[in-house]
């Protein structure tokens, strides 16, 4: 359990989030192994996850995608929720017409014909299937073909549905890395526990936590710590995200939110979210 590593937090339970994100950013929480970025030939499969839905996933999974192509990293980004299909939204591309992952699993389309973004040429897409389940896709070809991807791509992402089903099964199956988004309500925290709790039972050890939407006033005004969060869901963090009215605004004119506001809170802490999957020592702060 994290807490094992953080358990002098037990004495002062008490800390304001600032402190608390002070503290990390000067303690041994910087030189814990929260290296997501791959050194192989392969490229790095991640599958981003919550056990809820509304934790604001989608548009984290979107934000890292585009700051890892603008830091030059190729990226393939792949929605797989089926039936919602709103990663595009995040992207920017809703217009672009991609092709879905079964066109390219299952239909005989390449990985090359994935759609290209418009502004991060470093970043592909493909979208989810219309009308299909996550218990109807050929596992066998899904795996194949994120396994080609790999070799393609220096990273590749699965947006999975919220929940702990089939589509959360199909993204994390295979997936060397899983980044789990929560909110700091206590429903989103018990929900991103159960999904952990189902992580571990399918021999996933390499897990990290996105706290997303977080309200200072809020979040002290619960009495509520980061190391509450850590030890509630017993997972290690690699982000702090805090509530920014720039993500509604970026999504009503479907415009990625790193092209819509350089300098947003948001903005900043999901850059350096995209600097930790990339192994860099970024220290945490929500200024």
């Amino acid at each position: 359990m994290l807490s094992a590593n953080f358990g002098y937090f037990d004495e002062i339970r008490e800390i304001t989030i600032d402190f608390a994100l002070d503290f990390c950013a000067i303690s041994h929480y910087n030189d814990y192994d929260i290296k997501i970025g791959g050194t192989g030939e392969l490229g790095e499969l991640i599958a981003v996850l919550s056990g809820k839905g509304g934790t604001g996933k989608t548009t984290v999974c979107a934000g890292i995608c585009t700051a890892l192509a603008r830091d030059g990293r190729s990226v393939l980004a792949i929605d797989c929720d089926m039936g919602l299909q709103n990663l595009d939204i995040s992207l920017g591309m809703s217009d672009c017409g991609a092709l879905s992952f079964v066109d390219v699993s299952e239909g005989g389309y390449d990985l090359s014909q994935a759609a290209r973004h418009p502004q991060f040429e470093k970043l592909s897409f493909l979208t989810a299937p219309i009308n299909r389940s996550a218990e109807s896709i050929d596992l066998e070809a899904f795996h194949k073909m994120v396994r080609e991807a790999r070799k393609s791509f220096d990273y590749v992402f699965l947006d999975a549905p919220a929940g702990i089903d089939a589509g959360f099964e199909l993204a994390a199956r295979h997936a060397q890395r899983i980044i789990l988004v929560t909110g700091a309500d206590p429903g989103a925290v018990r929900d991103a526990a159960r999904a952990g709790q189902k992580l571990e039972l399918m021999g996933k050890d390499n897990v990290r936590l996105v706290v997303n939407r977080v309200n200072k006033r809020i979040f002290s005004g619960m009495s509520t710590t980061v190391d509450d969060i850590m030890d509630q869901t017993g997972l290690p963090l690699i982000g702090l995200v805090p509530e920014d009215h720039n993500v509604i605004l970026s999504a009503a004119v479907q415009v990625p939110l790193l092209s819509y506001s350089q300098r947003s809170g948001a903005v900043r802490a999901i850059r350096a979210i995209a600097k930790r999957v990339q192994g860099q020592n970024v220290p945490l702060s929500m200024k």
